[in-house]
């Protein structure tokens, strides 16, 4: 069947070459490329119980011979969209109380939220970790103790509350960063350096990465937290490429940095990818700091060391990204929208610039919230960005279009991908070409 559809598809763009005149600037701009469905097939490990697998990892740390009855337990909350993350965070919480400690939830996430206290909780609430659910307080502030200096000579913040409690838990997903490469990068390392160190650790700790290496200060960091701070152990998770808990990991704190770097290496497995190496155009409906720290996962869209453009050793090569709106869930937050060439003006008009711009400042990468070009439509906006895209005629463009850098099992596909496609064993053809789903108002129908 999909044979003969190719086989129409060829005839069609001979028909469409035919009748456009023969200068390169005049092609017909209307004439999008078909789209196709495709559902990837990527690795699926995964916790169908996270509230048993956080028990069962939890009693294996024996903690029971650390916690006297009546002490205080900070938990650590972040502002990523983590599977499962209010299940994860009450079962610590249950688990503790069992054990005659008396846990509270922090807020965990350097100058997210505005760098507010509550727009940070604000971020935790919206993902179902609340006080009523989770049976204990959320202590939310963005006051700060100096706990020492560093090695390297700057101050060591820690969130007031976590540092007055006399155990602190971890809690946090591993996975590849968006803006740095190393053994150790975003996980429990990360959440002692960032996000309990609040606005006033993460501005210095990205001040001096500019200076030193990501791998040399998140060390430095951690290790003078784990000598003074009560950390009392860390829980981890990892995720698989369908948004999904894969895994979950109690780990004590000597062995943070060990574990963490085998863990990462699984997390660099099982993590999601776009199917193609090489797009003219990438539409992406949503961006944001649910969906990950750059709004996009830098990973999945291969633009990790330079807003836009992959290094020469890097994929996918994505030559223009169109960004069509930002997450609920990242109110108002919209760093990462200036990683793409294109957007929506609905996009901009989301955007809570003070929000966006204390995070993009204090993360060292201004660039991640500068606007784009953007346009009040679809059509205009593909367009614009089908006419930078070199000697390509838009209807023979290699287009992908996602939900967002989370949800990439399924996806919409030029057809200038189709022939490869077919031929694929670990792609499945779920909708055969048809036109773009652009509605009369010039506004696409998501699928």
């Amino acid at each position: 069947m999909f044979g003969r559809m190719a086989i129409a598809l060829a005839q069609a763009r001979r028909s469409l070459r035919i009748t456009r005149t023969a200068s390169q600037s005049d092609f017909d701009m209307e004439a999008l490329p078909q789209i196709f469905r495709v559902r990837q097939r990527f690795p699926r490990p995964q916790v169908t119980d996270p509230a048993a697998a956080v028990h069962a990892a939890l009693a294996k740390l024996q903690l029971n011979r650390r916690i006297a009855p009546g002490q205080s337990v900070a938990i650590t909350a972040g502002s990523r969209g983590i599977a499962n993350i209010h299940v994860i965070i009450k079962t610590i919480v249950d688990h503790l109380t069992t054990l005659g400690g008396k846990p509270f939830i922090v807020p965990s996430m350097g100058s997210h939220g505005g760098g507010t206290e509550q727009g940070q909780r604000e971020i935790i609430n919206g993902y179902g970790i609340t006080e009523e659910f989770c049976g204990c307080p959320i202590r939310a502030s963005m006051e700060t103790v100096v706990v020492c200096d560093a090695a390297e000579g700057f101050p060591v913040y820690f969130d007031k509350h976590a540092f007055a409690a006399d155990h602190v838990v971890v809690c946090g997903r591993v996975k590849p960063h968006t803006g740095f490469a190393g053994d150790i990068e975003s996980g429990l390392m990360k959440m002692m350096l960032i996000g309990l160190g609040k606005h006033d650790g993460a501005k210095i700790y990205h001040q001096v990465i500019q200076t030193h290496s990501f791998g040399q200060i998140v060390r430095s960091v951690a290790r003078e937290v784990l000598s003074r701070c009560n950390i009392l152990c860390g829980v981890a998770t990892v995720e698989n490429g369908y948004d999904e808990t894969a895994l979950i990991e109690a780990v004590a704190p000597e062995d943070f940095e060990t574990r963490e770097k085998e863990l990462l290496i699984q997390a660099k497995e099982w993590m999601p990818r776009l199917p193609f190496q090489q797009s003219d155009v990438l539409i992406v409906d949503k961006i944001g700091k649910n969906i990950s720290g750059s709004g996009m996962d830098t990973n999945v869209v291969g633009r990790k060391f330079d807003d836009h453009r992959a290094q020469p050793d890097e994929w996918p090569k994505i030559k223009r990204i169109v960004i069509r709106g930002l997450t609920e869930e990242s109110h108002g937050n919209a760093c990462g929208i200036g990683l793409s060439e294109f957007c929506l003006t609905r996009a901009v008009e989301q955007m809570d610039q003070e929000a966006t711009w204390v995070n993009a400042i204090t993360s060292g990468h201004a660039t991640s919230g500068m606007v784009p070009i953007h346009y009040p439509t679809d059509r205009e906006v593909l367009r614009a960005a089908l006419s930078t895209i070199g000697l390509v005629e838009p209807v023979d463009a290699r287009l992908m279009w996602i939900q967002d850098t989370l949800t990439v099992a399924e996806l919409e596909c030029s057809t200038a991908y189709f022939e490869e496609a077919q031929q694929r064993d670990d792609l499945d053809i779920v909708q055969p070409p048809r036109p773009m789903p652009m509605c009369d108002d010039g506004m696409l129908v998501s699928t």
